[in-house]
């Protein structure tokens, strides 16, 4: 993490899409049946662009363990979050972009992620106690994050625990397409969301 290069630019948090629980529910029974078309559209031209797809990256951090990683549904794109208790509201480093292939730092050896595109995910979170080096997060290098189940998903497609090697946690992210993706760091937590589609929600 600190041999990153210079941090990019502090993303936009926008009030849309902030929660990190899983996508809104279906509009209830009691919404006139005429309404509904019209809330659809308005849901469709409130879907962020401009997000991009070039790398994004957080050199300041406070090295805090992680110990869970989820994934959510929203109506404009699939989320997945790093648990990281105990940062507050201090920075949690970060790198996050597209690659060809993933490879496990330390050993060098690929790690197949499905998916017609690969994000890696790099958090200065380590899985484990740097003081102990207890395990924080029970995953296993080369095999799905544990708990996290992203069938169904309009844009993720695979998850894969790479490892912790010096610091960083790295993570494989396999979405659909090359998609625009924003990166958030909430309180104790650092936010990945992946848009469904370049334009509005299609």
């Amino acid at each position: 993490m600190r041999r990153w290069n210079t941090a990019l630019a502090a993303l936009a948090l926008t009030t849309a899409g902030l929660t990190v629980t899983t996508a809104s529910a279906a509009p209830t029974a009691s919404v006139p049946t005429a309404s509904v078309p019209a809330a659809a559209a308005q849901a469709a031209a409130a879907c962020p662009t401009g997000w991009g797809s070039l790398t994004k990256s957080v050199t300041e951090t406070s090295y805090k363990p992680l110990t869970n990683v989820r994934t959510g549904r929203h109506d404009c794109f699939d989320r997945m979050v790093l648990d990281v208790p105990g940062v507050g509201s201090k920075p949690i480093g970060y790198r996050v972009g597209y690659v060809d292939t993933l490879y496990q730092d330390g050993s060098g050896n690929p790690v197949a992620v499905r998916g017609g595109a690969v994000i890696e995910v790099r958090a200065a979170a380590p899985s484990y106690d740097p003081a102990t080096g207890k395990a924080t997060y029970p995953a296993r290098a080369g095999q799905r994050l544990p708990g996290v189940d992203v069938t169904g998903y309009r844009t993720f497609r695979d998850t894969r625990f790479a490892g912790s090697f010096e610091g960083d946690t790295q993570i494989g992210l396999g979405v659909r397409a090359r998609l625009p993706f924003r990166v958030l760091r909430l309180p104790d937590k650092l936010v990945i969301d992946v848009a469904h589609s370049w334009g509005r929600k299609s």
